[in-house]
């Protein structure tokens, strides 16, 4: 784990919450559906934070390497503030 200043901290919020908010309605309460299942990766260059997010569904009981969709991640540029720049599409 590594040590985050405020304004990484704000970006990946602001990421994970978007990503959370793009998850059916009807899965709320499971768990690939949640933060759990979730790794965040900050980067900053420039005065932009690059935000990556992963699924990782063997934190929900599912075998290491198992996944829902084909190499799925979420890839964001967000201000310092927390505003969300740009996205890249998540399947390549």
């Amino acid at each position: 784990m590594a040590t985050l200043d405020g304004p990484a901290v704000l970006a990946a919020h602001a990421a994970l919450q978007r990503v959370l908010a793009s998850f059916p309605k009807q899965d709320a309460g499971a768990c690939e559906s949640s933060a759990r299942s979730l790794d965040v990766v900050v980067g900053q260059e420039g005065g932009v934070y690059f935000v990556r997010i992963d699924r990782r569904i063997d934190r929900c009981g599912w075998p290491v390497g198992s996944s829902l969709e084909f190499d799925w991640f979420e890839l964001y540029a967000v201000s310092p503030e927390g505003k969300i720049l740009a996205r890249r599409a998540f399947m390549p």
